[in-house]
């Protein structure tokens, strides 16, 4: 069976939900005479009108999965619309409302699994919603690497950490955008460089505010390769025994190297070397298969591109299917 680890949707239940019950909790749904919808939220926010495969009709989400070889598929929201503006209780109820919905989508096609968001403006709303969505059928929870603009390990979230690490349920960690980037408004920079750079932003400051530490039980599943961050390791390791770590508050005990095998990576990279580097630099058991599906920048064959990165059969296959089971473990149980 080939899993993909990494893919969006919404379903449009979720879309119905929010005419009927959006307003409650400040968030709106613009749907324009033509073309696809968009969100709104009430604390300034617009966000950019959903992109067609996020919203496709299941047919042809599973018409694309039977060409590329894709038994299973788990699918989280789109994180750009997390809402972490919106006041506490109503990020709670916006969150509850995403999780609802998308499970309840997922029961009724079991080719996808479930991938939870919570609430993380605050961790004790973030910790109870992880945990009421594993009783939805989540296999894993996606977070975003910044929360309205800060770094996540930045944020004091350490209640929400110790839930994920006594459920033993993995934690996607995911760029977002929800702060102007005027460097990164043209020429597709956004999809290029702003995200995978939000991705290595948010992963460094868990690393050196000694989440691995605290946590060493805790699983993370990485997008797009790590970023930047395999790529920069020894920079990483360079400057974790250079800064002035009091001055800069970093915590981390051992280098950031010494934390690899705590990660996964998802082969979404789109060139065989780097592919193949990073398996070279993390371990072949490290990398899971992902596409990205329902964005631009999806991998549309990704196990050609295990292919072209010259893995054997046999790697092809723990990167397809074991590696996936091992560090999604609640796969096999839903």
């Amino acid at each position: 069976m080939t899993i993909d680890t990494h893919a969006h949707y919404v379903p449009a239940r979720l879309l119905e939900a929010i005419a009927a019950k959006g307003g409650d909790i400040g968030v709106r749904l613009s749907q324009p005479a033509s073309g696809p919808p968009a969100l709104a939220f009430d604390y300034g926010f617009r966000a950019r009108p959903f992109f067609a495969k996020l919203v496709e009709p299941v047919a042809a989400r599973c018409e694309r999965l039977d060409a590329q070889g894709i038994d299973r598929q788990c699918v989280a929201t789109w994180p750009d619309i997390y809402g972490y503006g919106l006041a506490p209780n109503a990020c709670a109820a916006w969150h509850r409302m995403l999780n609802d919905t998308l499970a309840d989508w997922v029961a009724g096609h079991r080719r996808f699994a479930f991938v939870a968001s919570v609430p993380l403006v605050e961790a004790a709303d973030a910790a109870a919603e992880l945990e009421r969505a594993v009783g939805l059928g989540a296999v894993a929870a996606m977070v975003p690497t910044n929360i309205e603009g800060t770094n996540l390990g930045e944020r004091a979230l350490d209640p929400f950490w110790a839930r994920a690490e006594a459920l033993g349920l993995p934690i996607m960690l995911h760029p977002v955008m929800v702060t102007p980037a005027p460097r990164a408004a043209r020429f597709a920079l956004a999809q290029i460089a702003q995200y995978t750079f939000d991705t290595t932003l948010g992963l460094g400051s868990l690393i050196f505010s000694g989440l691995f530490d605290r946590f060493p039980g805790l699983s993370l599943i990485l997008p797009h390769g790590g970023g930047a961050f395999p790529y920069l390791l020894g920079r990483f390791d360079t400057m974790s025994g250079r800064m002035d770590r009091a001055a800069q508050g970093a915590v981390n005990e051992r280098a950031p190297s010494a934390y690899l095998d705590r990660m996964g990576f998802d082969t979404i990279v789109h060139a065989p070397k780097a592919l193949r580097f990073l398996a070279d630099t993390a371990g072949l058991d490290s990398l899971v298969l992902g596409t990205d599906d329902g964005f631009p920048p999806a991998d549309l064959d990704p196990l050609g591109s295990l292919e072209a990165a010259g893995f054997s059969a046999r790697e092809i296959a723990a990167v397809a299917e074991e590696n996936p089971r091992r560090r999604l473990p609640r796969l096999d149980t839903v």
